[in-house]
């Protein structure tokens, strides 16, 4: 309910006490709805996604409902949360790995399902990697129903319902691609709800985004790392996500663990370590830009892991402590969440 606030009036000579409705206070909540790396699988983790949600007091913080990638599981974390694939506004993708996309078919597939309206997926356009191969979310998106398709599922439930829609999911998706830039710029926005993008080095077509709201901001990095691939460098984070972060409250960024290093013995490979963001500089960057809040997720190695998809971790299975440590390090004293799947926070924190 909104709050009420009490207005006094002269009305014929007597002062009045007038009851009206104050504005409800906006507000922001970020959950991280999938923090596992790379395309193993460990302790039942969700693939790698962001949900932030934005609204008001009056509807928990609910008007409004981004998704950022959506690997595997996404749909059973948000389920845990009570957001169905239905509700969701719009979703984004930094990159075309799998533990960022494995999802969405199920997200897909059931907004289909349950007759849901079409919803906005943004994404970079179509990049072609320095061998020749290109990545490509529209097409990505354009065929995701083909296994469905080609085994019948969708005619199947077409023959027993026939007003959902002929085409499957792909028909209830709007594709809005844009050329990520050095630079960041407007790729979606929503009412009070403005999302900004920047090119940031992982994979071609890698993007970072960002999202201002009247209760706060979000800056959501993906993989991001720095353009420079192997030391020496001043940092492994992105100077484009720096300069997207700027003045941000939360930052929510895959993180690394310097235990997987080439030097360290663990056989992971340099390029795939390099081109990811160390925990200890997250936390320089984070004060750097005076973010309040740094959310870590995508961990490399993932907490309690031994083994970080097929590579041995270095001295053995890492904790919270060991993570919250590098990014204490790199000196930023802000809030600090290691991120596990559902972990959540609030702007501005409820009272």
């Amino acid at each position: 309910m909104k709050r009420l606030s009490i207005a006094i009036a002269l009305f014929g000579g007597m002062w009045l006490a007038v009851i009206v409705p104050a504005e409800a206070a906006p507000c922001l909540i970020v959950t991280l709805t999938g923090t596992q790396s790379g395309p193993s699988v460990f302790n039942g983790l969700a693939g790698a996604g962001t949900l932030v949600r934005y609204g008001d007091d009056s509807n928990d913080c609910a008007a409004m409902k981004l998704q950022f990638d959506a690997g595997r599981g996404t749909n059973m974390r948000l389920s845990q949360i009570n957001v169905t694939p239905v509700q969701l506004n719009v979703v984004f993708f930094t990159h075309m790995h799998g533990d960022h996309t494995e999802g969405f078919a199920d997200i897909m597939m059931l907004r289909w399902y349950s007759k849901g309206p079409k919803i906005d997926i943004v994404c970079s356009s179509d990049a072609t990697s320095v061998l020749g191969v290109t990545n490509s979310c529209r097409k990505f998106v354009m065929h995701i129903a083909d296994a469905f398709l080609q085994s019948g599922e969708i005619a199947q439930r077409r023959s027993e319902d026939n007003t959902l829609v002929a085409g499957g999911p792909v028909d209830l998706t709007n594709v809005i691609t844009f050329d990520p830039k050095a630079e960041p710029e407007v790729v979606w926005s929503s009412g009070d709800v403005k999302v900004s993008a920047i090119r940031s080095t992982h994979t071609a077509g890698h993007a970072s985004y960002r999202v201002d709201t009247p209760a706060g901001s979000v800056v959501i990095g993906g993989d991001a790392g720095n353009d420079v691939l192997k030391p020496p460098r001043a940092s492994s984070t992105s100077d484009q996500v720096e300069k997207l972060a700027k003045g941000v409250d939360i930052i929510v960024h895959s993180a690394f663990h310097p235990v997987l290093g080439p030097d360290m013995g663990s056989g992971f490979p340099p390029l795939a370590y390099y081109r990811q963001s160390l925990a200890s500089d997250l936390g320089a960057m984070a004060k750097r830009v005076g973010a309040k809040h740094l959310m870590l997720t995508h961990l490399g190695p993932s907490l309690g892991a031994a083994i970080h998809n097929r590579w041995k971790v270095p001295g053995g299975p890492l904790t919270e402590a060991d993570y919250r440590k590098e990014v204490e390090a790199g000196g930023f004293n802000g809030n600090i969440i290691v991120g596990t799947d559902l972990a959540s926070l609030r702007l501005p924190a409820k009272k």
